[in-house]
């Protein structure tokens, strides 16, 4: 086996969580070629694994990001020749792609996994994790090591959690950490899905704790459609919290490299910054930190996903979002705890 096609097209944290299954092909296979085919909405991440040989990018949206269009990217797929396409997206949409590129061993999840129960119908080979299924409460490994289970379809067994991604530093970062005045904390307050927001008014106390209890500031990052919300954090922490500059992938990769913490909820860059060891406190609700948190056992997450109604929902169907019932001073000590931890490591 020589030539190897991962598909993982999106979201950010998913493709975040699928870099080690490249880097445990890198290591089992060290001369193939290892190609991945993303969405062109969330390839900068892949930019900076040096383990990939290159990035296929397609455009499904039909916006401004670039890429190629559907057919044009199973053309391309084609006239590659992989011995193996690696289905870690799950929709029928993904295993099609992976199907289409006309590898011999198309590989995914069992219909229990995948996320479209017949996208299972594509794969010649499909690996069962062997529980309750995708988003069974009885499901608590961490979905990475959920996606390396299926590299044993390969022969290759319990290979290590690796995140090759390049330490890099940039200008937006820079200047962000000159306006922070030297070590600081960064706090995110957006998320796709509304119910993973904590309120940018809790965020800002904890903001003005950091500055109180620990001398440092904060740096308030921000997506698109999110400035409003990170320029709320910074009006309501009285001078403890300064918004990020607008900020690439790459940028995000260099402040998270450099922060003492960063307090945020389950969304791409909390799974960045977990990647690359950054301290974290997770705040979760309608995802399960067992499935979705940071990974380090010093890490803390404060969570509700116990009495969630809403698992794995976009919006909260009911009157008040479980989010709202974690209040400042939970946070608040499991910040403590987090950064006390790293202390005692010295």
């Amino acid at each position: 086996m020589n030539r190897f096609l991962i598909v993982r097209l999106g979201a950010l944290g998913d493709v975040v969580h699928a870099i080690p299954v490249a880097a445990a092909l890198r290591r089992a296979f060290p001369g193939a070629r290892i190609d991945w085919l993303v969405s062109a909405k969330h390839r900068e991440i892949l930019d900076l694994v040096p383990v990939i040989d290159r990035r296929l990018v397609i455009n499904d949206r039909n916006d401004a990001a670039g890429g190629t269009s559907l057919l044009g990217a199973i053309r391309e797929l084609r006239r590659s020749q992989y011995d193996v396409a690696i289905d870690l997206q799950g929709l029928i949409k993904s295993a099609i792609l992976a199907r289409a590129s006309g590898a011999p061993r198309v590989l995914g999840f069992s219909s229990r996994y995948a996320r479209e129960r017949l996208a299972r119908l594509f794969y010649t080979e499909a690996h069962d994790p062997g529980r309750g299924g995708l988003y069974d409460p009885r499901e608590t490994r961490h979905v990475v090591d959920i996606n390396l289970g299926l590299l044993r379809l390969l022969g290759i067994d319990a290979p290590a959690r690796e995140f090759p991604i390049d330490d890099i530093d940039s200008d937006a970062a820079r200047s962000a950490r000159q306006q922070a005045g030297g070590r600081y904390v960064l706090l995110n307050p957006g998320a796709a899905w509304p119910n993973k927001r904590w309120p940018p008014a809790r965020l800002a106390a904890i903001a003005a704790t950091l500055r109180e209890r620990h001398g440092l500031m904060s740096i308030v990052l921000w997506g698109p459609g999110e400035e409003a919300l990170a320029a709320e954090i910074v009006a309501g922490a009285g001078g403890a919290a300064v918004i990020s500059p607008r900020t690439t992938i790459a940028d995000v990769v260099a402040l998270a490299r450099r922060a003492v913490l960063m307090v945020s909820g389950d969304t791409g860059p909390t799974h960045i910054a977990a990647a690359v060891g950054t301290p974290i406190v997770g705040i979760y609700g309608p995802t399960r930190p067992a499935r979705n948190g940071p990974m380090s056992p010093l890490d803390v997450t404060v969570s509700r996903d116990a009495v969630c109604q809403c698992h794995h929902l976009r919006r909260c169907t009911r009157d008040r979002m479980c989010l709202l019932d974690i209040e400042v001073a939970e946070v608040a000590a499991a910040v403590e705890r987090r950064l006390g931890a790293e202390a005692a490591r010295g």
